[in-house]
């Protein structure tokens, strides 16, 4: 292999994961700083680059943020799926596994977390973003279906299944916000979510 070749394989083997440097950096920071944060400048900082290498990867800080938000949903449904993998469909263990995951996500990402439901707020227009997030919920709600012994989702196992989101969504931003510090309230987290699972799961 002659030198201009290896130097080739260098060059794009660093430029490969440039990409990747740039990403890790702002989720480093994101979690450093807050979403509200972040620069562009400090991530080439962190990452050791130019201030101009970003722009051969992303547009614009936006699209930066976009794939480190894109890949905190991915990490988030890839613990779903593996937290509920040792139990049976159909068994409020599963239930209680996705708001398990739910909530620790939040507590050990939390300006991620944040930037999940912030910055998706604010581009709705995201088609990764928007499939990503109702893949979740999706999920969500056919692990409610099999609770009820069914393959098919019905307008029952969507409500249940948001009644669920709603309650561990709120959990998470009580418990990352410190508010749960701030009053006299003792809170045991997996009978918490046992106890709610099986009141939206039975109730009517």
């Amino acid at each position: 292999m002659n030198i201009a070749t290896k130097a080739t394989k260098r060059d794009s083997y660093h430029h490969g994961n440039l990409r990747t440097q740039l990403i890790e950096a702002a989720r480093v920071l994101v979690e450093k700083k807050g979403p509200e944060q972040f620069s562009v400048s400090e991530a080439c900082r962190v990452a050791g680059v130019s201030t101009a290498a970003p722009y051969k990867h992303f547009k614009n800080k936006e699209e930066m943020l976009q794939e480190v938000c894109l890949l905190g949903m991915q990490r988030q449904r890839a613990q779903m799926i593996e937290e509920v993998a040792p139990h049976a469909p159909g068994t409020l263990d599963r239930i209680v596994a996705l708001g398990r995951v739910y909530v620790r996500f939040a507590q050990e990402e939390p300006g991620v977390f944040r930037l999940m439901f912030g910055f998706a707020n604010e581009n709705d227009d995201c088609e990764a973003l928007e499939e990503l997030g109702q893949g979740t919920f999706k999920l969500v709600q056919q692990e409610v279906a099999w609770c009820r012994g069914s393959d098919e989702i019905n307008e029952q196992d969507v409500q249940r299944a948001f009644l669920l989101w709603s309650f561990v969504h709120g959990l998470s931003f009580l418990r990352i916000d410190g508010k749960l510090s701030k009053v006299d309230l003792s809170v045991d987290l997996e009978a918490t979510l046992t106890d709610v699972a099986q009141r939206v799961l039975t109730d009517g």
